[in-house]
């Protein structure tokens, strides 16, 4: 991913300082089980982990760059660093990977790569949960305009609108959660996994001190269908940033202005045109939506490798893994800060609210006619007419309001009272659940 769009806590995870550690700390652990049942020299074992473990504690670029010249030459990254290991071990270096395969330090590291960046997704995802609670809590009484198919429906709250994306990250939570469990799966099997050359009790070992669980039948790779699982979790999760990204971009058109990006003092919208206040941030984040769920479908057709294993999910995952965490990452982090910021306008929701003369009450006025004794399909027709009446008269010189139409309908008039057509078109009547639903979704705090 690009500096632009990466935060250094979560590209430092994807960086081959932090890989190679993981690598040694697989073998050093893998080299202490195999002392203890008795497979190498205890001295040796110990060797391993220090001097191995001071050669890696210094570790610098320039040993990066050494390991990268071995494997120019040997063609094989884990070779080329098994290589670049023995030179700080020394004879003991013979103890390192033995009996195992490539795979079983890939895979794992993967894991544990995978299980840092989800740590840190769910603290961005935290982030975005509580810029959404505290938001939705303070606007939960705001009266604004509710739409389906981009047209004005009936009255909601502001704070509702929020409340329902903050319910989606909180489902999103808890795929995650069941992601990281998926993913947190180590395999010291060796070759075509069968522990031809290992006793699984290394492989549980290594396991348990790294915090992942024992691929029960690894076949030499972890099975893919894992990460499958992983990846479209995450875009998932890149789709419901992108809803409310969505939403923002639309509440911030300038016909509607409900709400709007915080413009920052000295910030500037256009090379040509100074008004403008674009919702630059949406964009972006829409942008990075789609490349996060762009990674699903490569991580889905991974799953179909050849027998015991192939390498054609290799160049993949040395893609698809640092980009989606990275980019899902920053997204989450923009979005929490974009939601905080948020510039919200209630008066403009109120004036929005009532721009086609009150037609968005017809429903609750439907109502209201069929409890005064009106059949549902008669009071239908009357409404429709007088809204559809107030609708095509906006604007001009003889427009009138929904409620002027109502009154003049000659199969209104005394039917209904006057004052029972305005408590059917009073916004509050349709909030007055409002505290339900954020106790269902928020508890009782």
């Amino acid at each position: 991913m690009v500096p632009r769009y990466s935060r250094q806590e979560m590209a430092s995870i994807w960086q081959d300082l932090n890989r190679y550690r993981i690598w040694f700390e697989i073998e050093a652990l893998a080299a202490e089980a195999m002392a203890t049942l008795g497979d190498i020299p205890a001295d040796s074992a110990r060797a391993i982990r220090e001097k191995g473990g001071a050669w890696i504690a210094a570790m610098t670029e320039a040993d990066v760059e050494r390991i990268a010249g071995i494997e120019r030459e040997t063609r094989h990254d884990v070779i080329a660093f098994l290589t670049w290991l023995a030179e700080g071990i020394g004879p003991d270096s013979r103890f390192v990977h033995l009996g195992m395969t490539s795979s079983d330090v890939l895979d794992t590291c993967l894991a544990v790569q995978l299980t840092q960046a989800t740590d840190l997704l769910l603290q961005g995802v935290d982030a975005v949960m509580a810029a959404l609670k505290r938001r939705a809590i303070e606007h939960r009484h705001t009266p604004t305009v509710g739409r389906s198919h981009g047209i004005h429906a009936e009255p909601t709250s502001f704070g509702l609108k929020l409340a329902g994306h903050y319910a989606e990250f909180a489902r999103d939570r808890e795929r995650l959660i069941a992601a990281r469990r998926e993913i947190a799966t180590c395999a010291i099997s060796g070759a075509v996994g069968t522990f031809a050359h290992l006793d699984p009790g290394i492989e549980a070992h290594v396991a348990a001190r790294l915090g992942l669980a024992v691929e029960p039948v690894s076949t030499q790779v972890i099975p893919r269908d894992r990460h499958a699982a992983y990846f479209t979790t995450l875009a998932v999760i890149a789709s419901g940033i992108e809803r409310l990204a969505t939403e923002i971009r639309h509440l911030q058109r300038s016909e509607v202005r409900e709400a709007e990006e915080f413009f920052h003092p000295g910030q500037k919208g256009s090379s040509a045109m100074p008004h403008k206040r674009n919702p630059v941030l949406s964009e972006n984040l829409t942008g990075l939506a789609r490349l996060v769920r762009g990674y699903a479908l490569p991580a889905l057709e991974n799953v179909a490798l050849w027998h015991e294993r192939d390498i054609s999910h290799s160049s993949v995952e040395r893609v698809i893994a640092p980009d989606a965490t990275i980019a899902l990452d920053f997204a989450l982090q923009r979005l929490a800060g974009l939601v905080k910021k948020l510039t919200i306008h209630p008066e403009r929701m109120a004036e929005n609210l009532e721009s086609l003369g009150g037609v968005v009450h017809s429903g609750e006025v439907l109502l209201a006619l069929a409890r005064a004794g009106i059949s549902r399909e008669d009071a239908y027709r009357i409404i429709q007419r007088n809204a559809m009446a107030t609708w095509t008269t906006l604007g001009k010189t003889d427009a009138r309001s929904f409620r002027d139409h109502l009154m003049a309908d000659p199969e209104v008039a005394g039917r209904i009272s006057p004052e029972a057509i305005d408590a059917a078109m009073d916004s509050r009547s349709h909030l007055a659940r409002v505290d339900q639903i954020f106790t269902r979704v928020f508890g009782t705090d």
